[in-house]
Order: C-alpha cells, then sequence, then structure tokens
C-alpha cells in the first residue's frame, strides 16, 4: 500500500488517494480463487479444482478482479490512516479510481469524515440565569394527592355517574349512520373526566345509570390522528353497564404507615418536600449547566461532519424505539400509526442531533484543554455506585458497561462540574434589576430566539 496524498476538504473530510501494488494485488487474487473457484464449471476438472489461469482463461483475466478489491482494499485503507493519523468519526466513502486491466495494482480514494477541529470562545467564569428553588405546602399536597390516588380502591355502586367515576361501558360509533374502524368496544372502563375519549364524550354520560343507553354526538378534533376520521361528526351509541366510585383512604398516621416507611402522615409530608427540593434543585442546576454549555456552543468553531450527526440520529431513533418496546409498541407500528417514514421521523430529530453533536466535541475539548482525568478510583467508584443501584454484582455491571465507555462518561461529567464551579448563576430577580442598554437587549434577543430553536428540538 502507498499512500499518494491526503488532502483536507469541507466538512472535516480528508481524501487520501491509496495505491495497491501489483504483489498486494496478486496475493488478494489468489484469495479471492481460493474463495470464489467452487462457483466455476470447468471441463475435465472436479468442481472448485479447476487452476487459477485455466479459470482465467475461460471466464476472462479479470473475472477474480471484483472480489479481490473486495479483499484487499479493506486492509489498504486501514493503514493508510494509521499513516495519515486521523481519528476517524464514520464510514468512508470509497471509489475505486485506477484498475490496471493487467492486474498491476488499482488505485482508489477515500473520503474519510474525521474528528473536527475545535476553536472555543471564554468557557469559564460564564454567566446564566438560574432559578431559585422553593416548595409550597401546596406542592406537598399535590404529591400527597398522588399517592392518595394511587391507595385509591373502587366500588360498584348503584347511582347515576359523576365526574371522578368509572363508567364500564359498551359502545359503537357511526358517521352518516355507518359504523367506522375501532368505534366500537365493550366492557370499556372509562374514567369520567379522565380526557381519554374525543373531546364531549364523557360529560354525556354523566348523570346515566347501569343499564341506561345513551346517544353521544361528538366532533373528531381536526388534528386527529386517522386523518379519515378528522373533522367528522359521529355518533356513538352507549350502555352503561356498570358504575364504580373511586374510595380515596383518609390522610392519616395509618396511610403514611401504607404508602411509605414512615409512622405518621407530617413525617411522610416532611419527606415529601425535602424530596422535592432535590428534584427541583437537580433540574435548576441542569438547566443552568445547558445554559452555560450553549453559550459555548454558539461561540463555538468546528466543520462538524455530517457522518458524524448521522451516527447520533441514528443513535436518537434507536432509543426512542426501545423506549417504545418497553410499552409493546414496535417503532414501525407506531411510525404508520403517525403516518410517517424513517426518513421523515429521523428528519424530525436531526436538530437535536446536531445541538447533541456540538455539545459532545465542545466538552471533549475543555476535557482536553484542561487536563481533565478519570482516576481508576473513580471509576471503580463508579462501578460500585452502579451496583448499588441496580442490585447488581460489579462484575456483571461491567459486562453491560464496558471501562473505556465509563471513563469517556465520567470524563464528560467531570468536564460538566469544572464549568458549572467557574460559573455565575445570576438569580431571576438580579437579572430583572439590571436594565440593559439597547445593543445588549438585542444580543439578549438574540439568544432567546436561539434558546426557543434549541427547546423545539
Amino acid at each position: 500500500m502507498k499512500l499518494n496524498k491526503a488532502e483536507k476538504q469541507e466538512k472535516s473530510i480528508v481524501e487520501l488517494e491509496i495505491a495497491v501494488s501489483k504483489e498486494e494485488f496478486e496475493s488478494a487474487i489468489q484469495k479471492a480463487y481460493h474463495k470464489l473457484a467452487g462457483k466455476f464449471n470447468v471441463p475435465g476438472f472436479r468442481k472448485g479444482k479447476a487452476p487459477l489461469r485455466i479459470i482465467e482463461q475461460m471466464y476472462g483475466k479479470g473475472v477474480f478482479y471484483e472480489e479481490a478489491i473486495n479483499l484487499s482494499y479493506p486492509e489498504a485503507y486501514d493503514k493508510a490512516v494509521e499513516e495519515a493519523k486521523l481519528d476517524v468519526v464514520g464510514r468512508a466513502d470509497i471509489d475505486i479510481k485506477d484498475l490496471d486491466e493487467n492486474g498491476e495494482g488499482y488505485v482508489f480514494t477515500a473520503k474519510v469524515p474525521v474528528k473536527p477541529e475545535v476553536k472555543l470562545g471564554e468557557y469559564k467564569g460564564l454567566k446564566a440565569e438560574k432559578r431559585g428553588v422553593s416548595v409550597s405546602d401546596e406542592d406537598v399536597e399535590e404529591e400527597i394527592k398522588k399517592l392518595q390516588d394511587r391507595a385509591s380502591r373502587t366500588e360498584t355502586c348503584d347511582r347515576a355517574v359523576k365526574t371522578g367515576d368509572t363508567a364500564v361501558i359498551n359502545f359503537e360509533g357511526f358517521i352518516d349512520g355507518v359504523p367506522f374502524e375501532g368505534g366500537k368496544g365493550e366492557s370499556y372502563p372509562l374514567v369520567i373526566g379522565s380526557g381519554r375519549f374525543i373531546p364531549g364524550f364523557e360529560e354525556q354520560l354523566v348523570g346515566k345509570s347501569a343499564g341506561e343507553e345513551a346517544s353521544v354526538n361528538v366532533t373528531f378534533p381536526e388534528d386527529y390522528n386517522a386523518k379519515e376520521l378528522a373533522g367528522k361528526e359521529a355518533v356513538f351509541n352507549c350502555k352503561v353497564l356498570e358504575v364504580k366510585e373511586t374510595i380515596l383512604p383518609e390522610l392519616d398516621d395509618e396511610f403514611a404507615k401504607d404508602v411509605s416507611e414512615f409512622d405518621s402522615i407530617s413525617a411522610l409530608r416532611e419527606d415529601l418536600k425535602k424530596k422535592l427540593i432535590e428534584s427541583r434543585q437537580k433540574t435548576a442546576d441542569s438547566e443552568f449547566e445547558d445554559k452555560i454549555i450553549d453559550q459555548i456552543t454558539e461561540k463555538m468553531e468546528a466543520d462538524i461532519p455530517d457522518a458524524m450527526i448521522d451516527r447520533q440520529l441514528d443513535q436518537i431513533v434507536e432509543d426512542f424505539g426501545y423506549r417504545l418496546s418497553n410499552q409493546g409498541i414496535e417503532l414501525d407500528a407506531y411510525l404508520k400509526m403517525n403516518q410517517m417514514d424513517r426518513e421523515s421521523f429521523k428528519t424530525k430529530f436531526r436538530p437535536q442531533a446536531e445541538h447533541q453533536v456540538k455539545t459532545m466535541i465542545a466538552l471533549e475539548k475543555i476535557g482536553e484543554l484542561e487536563n481533565v482525568v478519570v482516576s481508576d478510583e473513580d471509576i471503580e467508584n463508579e462501578y460500585k455506585k452502579l451496583s448499588e443501584k441496580y442490585n447488581m454484582e460489579t462484575e456483571k455491571i461491567k459486562g453491560f458497561i464496558g471501562v473505556d465507555s465509563l471513563k469517556k462518561e465520567l470524563t464528560v461529567n467531570h468536564t460538566i462540574d469544572l464549568i458549572r464551579d467557574s460559573s455565575v448563576a445570576v438569580a431571576e430577580t438580579e437579572k430583572k434589576e439590571a436594565p440593559k442598554a439597547a445593543s445588549e437587549k438585542k444580543t439578549a434577543h438574540a439568544k432567546k430566539t436561539t434558546k426557543k430553536e434549541q427547546d423545539r428540538e
């Protein structure tokens, strides 16, 4: 192999021109012959036993060239990448440029996406707004209500349906007197007021008792998922089979013992308040970090190759599909239900992938500049935490999460800590009290617009 040239192009692409010598190509032809000889029928020879030259005479000298190229170019490419000292971030675009008809070797080019050069602005001492954290008594009571709802039970009652009840119903929908697909159900438990059915449906069952029938008139929303039903008026013939009321437990010490490790309702409230504060503080810290990192990526200069974004995009789609599968839904079924194909679905997430890649390369660059180091002790401690969190042996955790992967993650986390600790948090009230000049307001508005665009991602 000879590396003829390595030329930088736009979007962090390096074009390599690589020559495979006559000797290397002849060796590859021999390998191709041994691999494919059994596919040729040659009179006078058992299948797979005909000599190379005989097969070439019958089928042409270049009969094994294509396979020889496929066998030889990967090794030549790897050696060229190593010689050029490239940090490859995606699949190369290979093009065979010059194949000698006499088997004297060939030349090919490889357009290789590489890790971009990164130029950063200031990344220390940056300022960003950080909202204060508080928890009211009402917030605590909302959490108590959630626990109360989860601990509730339903009982059949002999009265008419009220909001909050569960009405067990049979129903069948019609449009212009014709039943439609998906519009029929039997013994369906519908919580009145949950908003699970078409707007206006649930309210029309209020006041009905078990055994009663009702004609429910509704109009499908214009943005309804099933396009053939969107905006259409429909009538549902319904029959109430059973009415169930929700029985909530008393909010007392016995309730606290049933739903938690605490012996009193007051202790439960204190614990819920503490957890709410911790959760909101974590969210506020994360939002503050995001704002600081956004400032860094906005000022960063990097010619990012499409391959890095495509790879991150594939990861986002894979993660999305995995979360769907945990809910018993296949990604293809989800796409069909939402009338999307994979390409349009991926396009939706591309801005998010671009933002994530920018963040990643910015943090990696800062980690390099600041010589952020993850020690063996850091890694072992993290494995121990994961082991305790998932109640698994450390060795099993290591089987799922490799050392290199964990080290990379910890390096990013340490880098974020370094950036955050050097930054200045500006309270919301303090920011409002500080008037800006016209030029500063314009800059702030531009940043706000950018952030909105990121939020949409």
